[in-house]
Formats: structure tokens, sequence, C-alpha cells
């Protein structure tokens, strides 16, 4: 028999892999989240291993949806084709059929900051808008989300937009500010050229801001003069679980 429970969302990040249950109609964790520390080497065969053991603490509440998993890479048709913070074993590794097996469930891997800018278009700060929105999620790199009236473009890759003679993420993700020392202000000359860049090419209606700089936005969102609004993502790291399970969820 069917057993409906709730949707599983597991967020793969260089440090740690957490997980929760989500309640879908609140956008919200449905029980405190597990987070366990991302094995060395992060193999998928370790990482496998780590998230079957979440998955399996949360087995009393979980349902028969598909489990969201997502992954610091370029994801397509469940090949993982990029492999940023995680081992590089993960490189065009065919990674959904390895974790269905290992899970014996349905597994929807997504990239993380799409899962993220999901999140942030049903629950969020981008809730209710039309058009298109960014999301840029500002870390050790740059990752990017695009959504249409609704529907994930998935697997931008636009923090590596070459700026001025650089990947953009080199000069401009917040792991850059710390290791430079760069004040917010001297910061935010370089997201104004970031920004401004992706502007003028893809003439977005809103911008969403996440990443765990988003809740220091008052430092530099107001320096910055674009034509589009610009906001801080409201979820913070919860966003990747949440999007995650929603995409699951959804999954046709």
């Amino acid at each position: 028999m069917a057993k409906h429970g709730l949707p599983l969302g597991i967020d793969v990040g260089g440090s740690g892999i957490k997980g929760a249950p989500v309640d879908l109609a609140k956008g919200a964790f449905a029980a405190k989240r597990q987070r366990i520390d991302t094995p060395v080497p992060s193999t998928p065969e370790a990482v496998a291993d780590v998230i079957d053991q979440i998955v399996d603490y949360f087995d009393d509440v979980r349902g028969d949806s598909p489990i969201g998993v997502t992954i610091p890479g370029v994801v397509t048709h469940g090949v993982v084709r990029s492999a940023a913070n995680i081992d590089k074993s993960w490189l065009d590794f065919d990674a959904e059929p390895m974790l269905e097996k290992k899970l014996g469930h349905d597994i929807v891997l997504v990239n993380d900051a799409d899962a993220a800018g999901v999140a942030e278009l049903h629950y969020g700060a981008a809730k209710g808008q039309k058009g298109l929105v960014i999301m840029t999620t500002l870390g050790t790199g740059i990752g990017t989300a695009l959504i249409y009236d609704g529907e994930l473009v998935p697997n931008s890759e636009l923090g590596h937009l070459e700026l001025d003679g650089y990947d953009a993420e080199t000069r401009a993700a917040s792991s850059v500010k710390d290791k430079e020392g760069l004040s917010y202000p001297e910061w935010a000359t370089r997201l104004q050229r970031y920004y401004s860049h992706l502007e003028a090419l893809l003439w977005p209606d809103l911008f969403v801001v996440g990443g765990g700089v988003s809740k220091d936005s008052e430092k530099f969102l107001p320096l910055l003069t674009l034509r589009t609004p610009i906001v801080p993502a409201t979820l913070q790291n919860k966003a990747g679980i949440i999007g995650a399970a929603h995409l699951a969820a959804h999954h046709h």
C-alpha cells in the first residue's frame, strides 16, 4: 500500500549533508533537520552512505514520493557534469541510478542553486513573481538559478560569465571578499559590475540574492544601482532542502 508521508529534501554541500521532511503547503521543515559531515573523500559511494543514514532517520515520516537531492554541480538527466566542492569522481557520473539502488527509492537529483531558486520562488523572496527571476547565491563561488514564469531553466552557470578577463565568481564571490579583505563598499563595486552585466544580458524582473552573506544584505545591496529590483533571499540555508523536496514532489 502506498504510504502518504512527507517528501524529503537532502542538501549535499562541501562541508555537510543535511536533510529534512518538508511540509510543501507551508514551505517549512516538518521535523528538525539532520546534518552529518560530508565524508572525506566525498566520493559518490561515501556520500550515498550518508544520504542513506539521513533517509533512514526519517523512515517513519517519509512517503513514497521521490526524494530530492541537491548536488553542488551541474546535473543533466541524472548525470553530474561538474563538481564544485565535492570529489572529482562525481564528474560525468550517472548518479541517479546508483542512489536509487542504494536508497531503494526514486531520486530527483538537482543542482543546489536551482533548488534554492525554486524554494524562493514558491515560498520566499520571489513568491508570486512573474517573468524572469534570477537567483544568485554568493558563497565559495556564485551559483545561479533562472526561473521564468514559475518554470526552472536548469543548470545556468552564470557565476562563470567572463568579466574584464576574469571568471566573474573569482572576483565577486563572498569568499573572495573574505580572502582579499574587501570592505562591503569595495566588494559592492565588483557586485555592481557583475549584476549590471547580468541585467544587460537578460533583463530580469527580479534578482534574489542568497548565500550566507545575504543575512548582511543591508550592508551591500543598497550600494548597488540597477534597473532591476534586487532583494535578499528569505529562506537562508533551508532553501536547498525545501526546493529539492518541492522539485521531487512535482517531478513528472
